[in-house]
């Protein structure tokens, strides 16, 4: 039975209980955002405009409190959870300024005459289920386009965030979303299969692991259902013989140890040329050395706890492996003794193919650091991984640095920074790290009925006339 609580990774303080729901519940919920889509639909782009607009005011309205309730849930320092809740605000307005545009006919040129338009329509509620690591941003990247599109939202958030999950739908409502546009659901996995094979559901958006993206992927192919899967990543951050070392080590640091390194497009595997991997290896030691790690709640706090026991359990099992069979840990290496969820920061060198480390994805505050010798063995080891999220290229030569991205089979590559996102760039990735794109205009156009509307041209009749 899934439990929907909240219980304080940097304690260990089980605050909170949430009741699942019931069938009768999930059955109404599913109900009303049908019945919702049918007047949502054919609702003014100008009103959809007025309510992600309104909805962006009301995040940064509530700014302080929204950023304390993931602190409570997950443990992300109260500073970058701050930053969370400015980016989702600038997500939604993003949609609410250039929705309109993508949501525009686009005329076709087609042979023997007519006119003919591309038109693009929702097409119907769309059940998403979204993770713990960034509670309010992984919705809004999701939430955000569908709206605009005129679909409606169901929303399944991750157990541990029930609060947060409240807290959106709430901010929907209060913003004058009509009833059944957007609706949260605390439901288990089984009901959570059932939503998805329903039929009134149009199709299905999952960010979570390899596992849950399979299982969900799997419902949806037996019921005809689109789905988009945002899954695991191992991504590779390339440290290039012309790269501004300090500058690599710096934006290491925040690449892999931003939110205790629980993203799925965290630098994970460094991938270090040798000419310049001591100086690297030791700036970045330095600089781990000396990230400040503690109470989430303190504004200094740059990592906190991760996000539970269970996580802390399977990241010391891949580091243990790891160390077991030849690694070193440059830093760190084992859990901290708190009370609740805590882990070192830590750096592993010496990994290889027979570790657990070297090919499986390490979600937390662990980086494998590598040395190469050269440019294509810097690349073949970047695509030997069974994902394609994500890349970072660290080079003052950038035209070799375009060069070496043009080889790197990801979804996406950054050059002189850490890996991020922001509104107008696609998110999403290749290889096991899923399918299709979320954020930009192409966040608009996983779930639309793309509708040809063709007029033929009128020819005059050849049949004789009767006078």
């Amino acid at each position: 039975m899934t439990v929907y609580a909240i219980t304080d990774p940097a304690t260990g303080e089980s605050v909170q209980e949430y009741p699942v729901a019931t069938g009768v519940e999930i059955e109404a919920a599913v109900d009303s955002a049908a019945t919702a889509f049918e007047n949502w639909r054919f609702s003014a782009v100008a009103d959809r405009v007025c309510l992600l607009r309104r909805v962006a005011e009301l995040y940064a309205e509530r700014r302080d409190a929204l950023a304390a309730a993931i602190t409570r849930e997950m443990g992300k320092p109260i500073s970058q959870a701050l930053l969370e809740v400015d980016l989702v605000a600038s997500i939604y307005n993003y949609y609410a300024d250039k929705g309109p545009g993508f949501l525009q006919d686009e005329a076709l040129d087609i042979a023997g005459g007519g006119s003919a338009v591309v038109r693009k329509e929702g097409l119907g509620p769309i059940f998403g289920i979204m993770p713990w690591n960034y509670p309010y941003y992984q919705v809004a990247r999701f939430a955000a386009p569908n709206i605009m599109n005129g679909n409606t939202i169901l929303l399944k958030h991750a157990p541990q965030c029930p609060e947060s999950a409240l807290a959106m739908e709430q901010i929907f409502r209060d913003a004058g979303a009509p009833h059944g546009t957007y609706v949260n659901v605390f439901a288990t996995n089984e009901q959570a299969a059932m939503i998805i094979a329903d039929p009134r559901v149009q199709g299905v958006s999952l960010t979570g692991s390899e596992r849950a993206g399979a299982a969900v992927a799997e419902i949806a192919g037996r019921n005809l259902k689109k789905v988009v899967l945002e899954l695991g990543g191992s991504d590779a951050f390339l440290v290039l013989e012309s790269a501004d070392v300090r500058h690599a080590a710096e934006q290491a640091v925040l690449g892999r140890f931003g939110n205790a390194g629980q993203a799925c497009n965290a630098a994970k595997r460094f991938i270090v040329a040798e000419a310049v991997y001591e100086d690297f290896l030791e700036q970045f030691t330095t600089a781990v050395s000396a990230i400040r790690v503690g109470d989430p709640r303190l504004p200094e706090t740059f990592m906190g706890p991760m996000s539970s026991v269970a996580a802390v359990d399977g990241l010391a099992e891949q580091v243990e492996d790891a160390i077991s069979k030849g690694a070193s840990a440059v830093v760190g290496g084992a859990r901290l003794d708190l009370p609740g969820a805590w882990f070192q920061p830590t750096i592993l060198t010496g990994v290889t193919p027979e570790m657990r480390a070297y090919s499986e994805e390490l979600f937390g505050p662990v980086a494998v650091v590598h040395r190469v010798a050269s440019e294509d063995e810097a690349i073949e080891m970047a695509n030997a991984s069974a994902y394609g999220l994500g890349a970072a290229i660290q080079s003052t030569d950038l035209i070799r640095a375009e060069r070496m991205a043009d080889r790197l089979q990801v979804g996406m590559v950054t050059v002189n920074a850490a890996s991020g996102t922001s509104a107008e760039l696609p998110f999403g990735g290749v290889k096991r790290s899923g399918i299709g794109r979320e954020l930009g205009k192409y966040g608009m156009e996983e779930f639309v009925n793309t509708k040809v509307i063709r007029i033929a041209a009128l020819r005059p009749s050849t049949r004789p006339t009767i006078d």
